[in-house]
């Protein structure tokens, strides 16, 4: 169980504790950000000479990390990290049989960590005068399109459940194809969260907004409440339950999608909660939803998060080309030049 609470030296308790009551991060986040400062300076402490280099990172004290040493990390310090992450870092300390070397998208993250860090003692804690890494760049991360379901697919995944729960993991799915929603909103939506044609949705960083719901995802919702008013709850406030009664929780939605992918004949193991959010992404953006507006249903603070989505097929892309009103004007030829003529 972390607790950066009792873990953590009061100048990074201090920060991590602004970004929870100040900025509204998660504790999830919040919990992220002091995994990541942990570990850097567990091997800024090594590399300062403040423990003997054959100490085992994870078994190395954060507690006395102070000003002093915070101050004398370089950004060849920086440099020589992110080294360690790509090369040595075991990417699943729990698995000894892990393979070494942190991807690119992770190492990114660390570093937006450390950079945010820095940035508070310098600019809310005016402990710094200036960060130490304010020149560092970010590891360059591939752009990769997200993998969705085409709208034949998602009819074939929708058209083809049935049995057990049926009514319930209609309903999920429903909401998951049309409202796009994360796995950890729909888990904890309750009862009173559906409002007629409405939804609240608690996102990220305990964020609420209003998702509106189009004729299929209130006809689920009626169906499944007719089916959960039949039995008791053991949460009398879950929107969403299992057979026992209780909530349902993510894993029990990861095993039914899986099960619920198979069946439809589709590749469970390409598939997951997210790529549903994806779809419902996609289809929108596909159907003249504008991103602005598509920023707001995801519930995304950034725009730039929003603009994965923005893919389109090469289809598309050549239809875009040949609607151009430019696209028919051709060059004349010159004046006092012969045709070219084809070679043989």
């Amino acid at each position: 169980m972390i607790d950066y609470r009792i873990e953590a030296p009061p100048i990074l308790r201090d920060f991590l504790t602004y970004h929870e009551t100040i900025q509204g991060h998660s504790k999830k986040t919040v919990d992220e950000y002091f995994l990541d400062l942990r570990t850097f300076f567990r091997y800024i402490k090594i590399e300062k000479g403040r423990v003997p280099r054959a100490t085992p990172l994870e078994q190395i004290s954060i507690t006395d990390v102070d000003l002093a040493l915070i101050r004398s990390v370089t950004l060849t310090d920086i440099y020589a990290y992110l080294s360690f992450l790509s090369r040595d870092r075991v990417k699943n300390a729990n698995d000894p049989n892990s393979r070494h070397g942190l991807e690119v998208s992770s190492r990114a993250r660390k570093v937006a960590t450390i950079r945010s860090f820095y940035k508070y003692l310098v600019t809310k804690a005016k402990l710094l005068d200036e960060s130490p890494i304010q020149e560092l760049d970010s590891p360059k991360i591939r752009q990769t399109l997200p993998r969705y379901l085409t709208l034949e697919e998602s009819i074939q995944l929708l058209e083809s459940i049935d049995g057990d729960n049926a009514e319930r993991d209609f309903c999920i799915i429903t909401l998951f194809l049309n409202c796009g929603l994360r796995i950890s909103e729909l888990v904890g939506l309750n009862l009173a969260d559906v409002r007629g044609d409405r939804l609240r949705v608690l996102g990220k960083g305990n964020k609420e907004r209003i998702v509106y719901l189009n004729a299929a995802c209130q006809a689920a919702i009626e169906d499944w409440l007719a089916v959960r008013a039949q039995s008791g709850a053991a949460d009398p406030y879950a929107l969403f339950i299992t057979r026992r009664h209780t909530r349902v929780t993510k894993a029990g939605i990861h095993k039914m999608l899986k099960t619920r992918f198979n069946a439809a004949g589709l590749d469970s193991s390409k598939y997951s909660a997210h790529k549903l959010r994806h779809t419902a992404a996609t289809l929108m953006l596909q159907n003249g939803v504008d991103v602005r507006t598509l920023q707001e249903v995801l519930g995304h603070e950034h725009l730039n998060t929003t603009q994965i989505y923005t893919h389109v097929d090469s289809g598309a892309l050549q239809n875009a080309a040949e609607s151009n009103p430019l696209g028919q004007i051709k060059a004349k030829p010159r004046r006092g030049r012969p045709p070219k003529q084809k070679e043989d």
